[in-house]
């Protein structure tokens, strides 16, 4: 028996010998003589190690192995001819993979609107999706286990060489708080949102939840600054990784919390948002990548990523 592997061109010779059940018939087909499309059954044969024709003199009819190999070889001819419009359009971004990973505040606003024009866009392209916090994507990014990641800026100076970034969203940040609290302070006690500016300084002896500073730095000092502002030292009861715990934790009365202000679609029992009452600080959020690798489906997510920004006004 040999181990040859079989070539396309022998599997069409099988298909076209299964099909017409004559070997004149097939040759005729296929626009060769006779004696050569014989041997090239034959050669398949024997690097099958089967019979794939029972011969006469009259016909040719597939032996049961060979008639449970025919659809299988129909398959593997219509994949093969399928690689080159697969590989064009790998080419262009509109199939493949993108590993992508997003911090949480960007699943309430943002990410959901960039997914929505990419896959509308390139509905062939499969997407990888995690969510992590920004040291973790940026660790995963220098690790090439990520393509792109949605971050909060700004990027560490460490990363900031081997990465590019596209600023694509700013934010005000508001407060998150306890509805009994809020209404204590003005605020409207049903609503989930109420428009009547809060100060921190009305929430000095109000312990922050807040997360750790490693996390986000930016984030975590620019939280820090607006407290600074008002001349207060917040005192930090509680710390946790993901938003959806910090707005939790509110709504459980562990404290308060500065949040970007789409986070206010994230309803919580016994929360609501309010503004600041003094100068309100921003958020910047967007999307980071290897400089030095940019796949054609990247491409394509940067350019729709690209749109976004300048048509909200964001520029690079």
């Amino acid at each position: 028996m040999s181990s040859t592997i079989p070539d396309l061109r022998q599997l069409r010779y099988f298909v076209a010998v299964a099909e017409e059940q004559h070997f004149g018939r097939a040759a005729a087909r296929l626009s060769m003589t006779q004696p050569p499309l014989s041997q090239a059954i034959r050669a398949l044969e024997e690097t099958l190690g089967v019979e794939l024709f029972a011969r006469t003199r009259r016909s040719v009819e597939l032996t049961p192995v060979g008639a449970d190999l025919l659809p299988e070889v129909r398959r593997l001819l219509a994949a093969a001819q399928a690689l080159r419009p697969l590989a064009q359009s790998l080419s262009r971004g509109e199939a493949g993979v993108l590993g992508l990973a997003f911090v949480s505040t960007a699943d309430y606003g943002l990410l959901p609107l960039l997914l929505r024009e990419f896959g509308a866009r390139y509905p062939r392209v499969r997407l990888q999706l995690t969510e992590a916090t920004s040291d973790v994507q940026l660790d995963e990014l220098a690790a090439g286990r990520i393509d792109a990641g949605l971050v909060i800026a700004p990027l560490p100076p460490r990363h900031a060489a081997q990465l590019s970034y596209l600023p694509i969203a700013r934010e005000p940040l508001v407060i998150a708080m306890p509805r009994d609290l809020s209404a204590r302070t003005g605020g409207v006690p049903a609503d989930d949102w109420c428009d009547t500016p809060v100060s921190l300084r009305d929430l000095a002896d109000t312990p922050l939840v807040v997360f750790p500073r490693h996390l986000a730095p930016g984030f975590y000092d620019i939280i820090m600054d607006c407290y600074g502002a008002a001349g207060l030292v917040p005192r930090v009861g509680q710390e946790a990784i993901q938003m959806q715990t910090i707005v939790s934790l509110v709504s459980a009365g562990m404290g308060v919390a500065l949040v970007p202000q789409s986070l206010r679609h994230l309803r919580r029992t016994g929360v609501a948002y309010r503004p600041f009452a003094q100068a309100v600080p921003t958020i910047e959020t967007g999307l980071v990548w290897r400089a030095a690798e940019v796949s054609p489906v990247l491409a394509a997510f940067i350019e729709i990523v690209r749109a976004h920004a300048a048509a909200v006004g964001v520029a690079d």
